[in-house]
């Protein structure tokens, strides 16, 4: 879609490991597409990841894997600014950077529940909040235990819910599954399960 002459350019972030991408994050996207009225969804792979305990696979390959997962989506751009950036990602750095370039624009920033509800230990997160309407997908499939998410005050009116199906798919099972030699089903993609076999990746668990 055009951006339309009476309102700003809508650009949204969605930023992670994307450690494979899988069937959760393109419903996610589809979910902003179509509520959001996006003119453009920025697919934002991490590059150093301070916040995990374990290694990411090479950027290349995530990449790689992003690409052909929002293939089918023309409004999804795969930006590798993350991964060549020196240091640790920062989203608000990608935010900064978005914002200089596009400076009319409306921005926006898609987030999981788990990830929202990590946001205020994130880097800057104040601004991140100034910056972004934050988007956080509602899904069906939260664990029952699992604390809600609650936007901090006082920016709850920087929040909002972004409704999506009920799915079960996480990349740590996938790559759990793929260490024991298991089918993947619908849980990802068959460009990126086939990328995943040609490239050899998450052999070991």
């Amino acid at each position: 879609m055009a951006a339309s002459q009476s309102r700003a350019r809508r650009i949204a972030v969605f930023g992670g490991a994307f450690d494979p991408p899988h069937a959760a994050h393109v419903a996610l996207a589809r979910a902003a597409l179509a509520d959001l009225q996006l003119d453009e969804l920025r697919i934002v792979p991490t590059g150093h990841a301070w916040h995990k305990a374990r290694p990411l696979s090479p950027a290349r390959h995530r990449l790689a894997m992003a690409r052909l997962a929002f293939a089918d989506l023309p409004q999804v751009l795969v930006d590798a600014r993350e991964t060549e950036r020196a240091g640790p990602s920062y989203t608000v750095d990608t935010l900064r950077e978005l914002q200089h370039e596009w400076p009319d624009a409306e921005l926006f920033l898609l987030l999981g529940g788990d990830q929202a509800r990590a946001l205020t230990s994130w880097h800057a997160w104040q601004e991140i909040v100034q910056t972004a309407i934050i988007c956080v997908a509602d899904r069906g499939d939260e664990v029952p235990t699992s604390p809600r998410f609650s936007a901090p005050k006082p920016y709850e009116p920087r929040f909002r819910r972004l409704p999506m199906p009920a799915l079960l798919v996480s990349a740590t099972e996938i790559r759990s599954r793929i260490a024991a030699h298991q089918a993947l089903g619908p849980l990802v993609f068959e460009p990126v399960a086939r990328y995943i076999e040609d490239h050899h990746l998450y052999q070991t668990a």
